[in-house]
């Protein structure tokens, strides 16, 4: 036994509260920026006198009096935190700059910086600054709705609240990798108590070089906070448990609840992940009915999970409604289920005594684990059997085609827009974390199963096991995502990478227990471990390697500054072509900190009419401003003045892969020309 000086905590509780610390900091300062957000309020100031003290007091909430709930040595403590640091320096230095809009990243980033600066949503629509409303005037972008009169962005608001911070610090490239590092720590405090702390190095080391993870890690992408969060609330919910045993642990599951359900407030897609735990608060309810102590957290730990969604769903409501209404389509059947699920528990909840006196068939657990290995078999081979094919029904889907088609012609693949090549999803899967995670993955999904359907033990894992295997079939069988990659890998970064990696570091250690059942030879004992480490780590190392040392679309941030500084300071922009107005309008509105707006086009026309632009131009000058012209040419902008180029940014792109990993970036230039009228 490890000797500690008084006062110093175990290695065990150190890893644990290390692990559940920045999910509980993360909602805490989502708890106190929300608010301020919706009185537009959100500044420097009052985010830090509320959002610090939050994360404090939840951080000391959630990790006092932690007892045994994590068994490790100083020397694991110490690999899991270097490998989060190494983490979040390497992806710090290959960070990206995305800031022109053609993807989420940048929505993320746009929307993030307009908060940062001005504290307050919807963005107000600068009508007076063009001399009044007119119906030429577009101020919607990709990733911004313009409804009653102010552009709304697209997407839930948890991230941008975070990534503010790194606007407010001048380090707004910084935010993500140091987010990534978290994740680290977060996933590798689940292993090592699920798996054994033995473990925790080898996850995160599995989960670090992951491509998926540093694809995300290193730009403002939504998926990494809300990983955060979901493992985070599985960590809080399995210590809430130890602590029931010893006749606590009630705040604790209402910490769990919360944490988990705010993820609705990061990603719609929260309201799947988080029913298998409303699901599972049902089942302590139930519990209480038998006088089992974990019983005592279901109220606490329901409670906990609906005041987080329901922020999530207040916030979606008030700041993303159009984004929502888009997403009818799934958001609306999603609350059914939601609604069904609860009503479901409930019933179960009251039916429990009459439940418990049905006895399980004996063939039940080998036929649960039996089922999952198929499953997994079925997944597999579901490219030989399935073509996944959407044929466009409205202008995203259309536009979904073209790039479908755009991409398939660099890959020199058959041009058919409607492909959707998410059958293959498991196969994305085995590009990231190789075919033995999931091998491994899979095992311990069927052993678990049958053992919690033989005798219902090892119950802390039910929870875990639930929301892994709920969100990963699920997500592979609708990953509701354009098929290129590494943009498609985002989708298996908040539970299905980092799940399958618990699973997998699992089934080691029985296959290790086992091998010790049956006195295997020492050799083998000996190499056991080396061999573990490079099953899990190789493969996803190898994959990584093409891409992992080339930064993408560095040189925004510099190209942004340079475009701004030559644009007038009392100017008014009209973006007169289509491909700049998406990117632009409000990199110039939140960036450049000037009223901007498209004209509008007709018959698919690739820039607006010449005669409504001077128009407006006029109305601009009578308003007492500068009218600005922006293209992409100089031939767009040069019938309204003398054309000067304002961005010429020729940088690195990801790749857009379709039927292999990818492994290398392609090239991207963006050039922006200026007329002052």
């Amino acid at each position: 036994m490890e000797l500690q000086r008084p006062g110093l905590r175990q290695p065990g509780q150190v890893l644990a509260a290390l692990s559940v610390a920045p999910a509980l900091a993360v909602a805490g300062w989502l708890l106190a920026g929300l608010p301020l957000l919706l009185l537009g309020r959100f500044a420097p100031l009052p985010a830090a006198l509320l959002g610090l003290p939050a994360a404090a007091l939840l951080c000391w909430a959630g990790t006092r009096r932690l007892g045994k709930v994590v068994e490790a040595t100083s020397r694991q403590v110490a690999g899991v935190v270097a490998v989060a640091a190494v983490t979040g320096v390497f992806n710090a230095v290959m960070h990206s700059e995305q800031l022109v809009v053609r993807r989420d990243p940048a929505t993320y980033a746009q929307y993030a910086a307009w908060i940062a600066g001005h504290g307050s949503l919807p963005i107000p629509d600068p009508v007076a600054a063009f001399g009044g409303d007119d119906p030429w005037l577009v101020f919607a972008g990709v990733g911004f709705y313009d409804v009653g009169g102010a552009v709304t962005p697209q997407f839930m608001p948890g991230p941008p609240l975070l990534f503010a911070a790194g606007d407010w610090l001048g380090l707004p490239f910084l935010v993500p990798p140091l987010l990534g590092a978290l994740a680290v720590l977060t996933v590798s405090g689940v292993v090592a108590r699920l798996a054994g702390a033995r473990w925790a190095v080898p996850a995160a080391l599995a989960f670090a070089v992951s491509l998926p993870i540093l694809y995300t890690s290193r730009t403002t992408f939504s998926e990494i906070p809300s990983l955060i969060l979901l493992f985070g609330g599985l960590a809080l919910a399995h210590d809430a448990q130890a602590a029931a045993d010893r006749g606590q642990g009630r705040w604790r599951g209402l910490l769990a609840g919360l944490v988990f359900g705010l993820a609705v407030l990061v990603r719609v897609d929260g309201l799947r992940d988080l029913l298998p735990m409303l699901a599972f608060a049902g089942l302590l309810i139930a519990m209480r009915r038998f006088a089992r102590p974990q019983g005592a957290l279901g109220l606490p730990l329901l409670g906990g999970l609906v005041a987080g969604a329901g922020l999530g769903l207040l916030a979606a409501y008030l700041l993303a409604r159009p984004y929502l209404e888009y997403l009818s389509g799934s958001v609306r059947p999603l609350l059914l289920i939601c609604g069904a699920v609860l009503v479901v528990t409930l019933l179960g909840t009251a039916a429990a005594p009459l439940l418990a006196r049905i006895r399980r068939p004996a063939w039940l657990p080998a036929a649960g684990a039996g089922l999952v290995v198929l499953l997994m078999i079925a997944l597999y081979a579901r490219p030989w059997v399935q073509t996944v094919t959407r044929v466009p029904a409205n202008v995203e889907d259309r536009r979904t085609f073209e790039m479908i088609e755009q991409t398939q012609r660099a890959n020199v693949l058959p041009v058919d827009g409607t492909r959707l090549y998410v059958e293959s999803s498991l196969h994305w899967v085995v590009w990231y974390v190789g075919l033995p995670v999931v091998v491994l993955a899979t095992l311990a999904a069927a052993v678990l199963v049958r053992r919690l359907l033989r005798d219902g033990t090892p119950f802390e894992w039910l929870l875990p096991l639930a929301v892994v295997g709920w969100t990963t079939v699920t997500t592979l069988l609708r990953p509701e995502i354009t098929p290129d990659h590494p943009w498609a890998a985002r989708r298996l970064v908040p539970v299905v990478i980092p799940g399958l990696i618990l699973l997998a570091t699992y089934g080691l250690a029985w296959l290790r227990e086992l091998a010790g059942r049956r006195r295997s030879r020492p050799g083998l004992r000996r190499w056991g471990m080396p061999l573990a480490v490079l099953l899990l780590v190789a493969p996803a190392a190898v994959t990584s390697i093409g891409t992992a040392f080339t930064p993408v679309e560095r040189g925004e941030a510099a190209a942004v500054a340079a475009m701004c500084a030559r644009i007038p300071r009392d100017a008014s922009v009209l973006i007169v072509e289509r491909v700049t107005g998406d990117r632009l309008t409000q990199v110039v509105r939140g960036m450049c900190d000037l009223p901007a707006a498209r004209v509008a086009r007709v018959n698919n026309a690739d820039t607006a009419p010449e005669a409504e632009v001077r128009r407006l131009i006029g109305r601009v000058r009578a308003a007492g401003r500068v009218p600005v012209v922006l293209g992409a040419g100089d031939s767009q902008v040069s019938p309204y003045g003398p054309a000067v180029q304002v961005m010429a940014l020729a940088t690195r792109q990801d790749e857009r892969s379709l039927v292999d990993a990818p492994n290398g970036t392609w090239s991207l230039t963006v050039g922006v020309w200026m007329a002052v009228a």
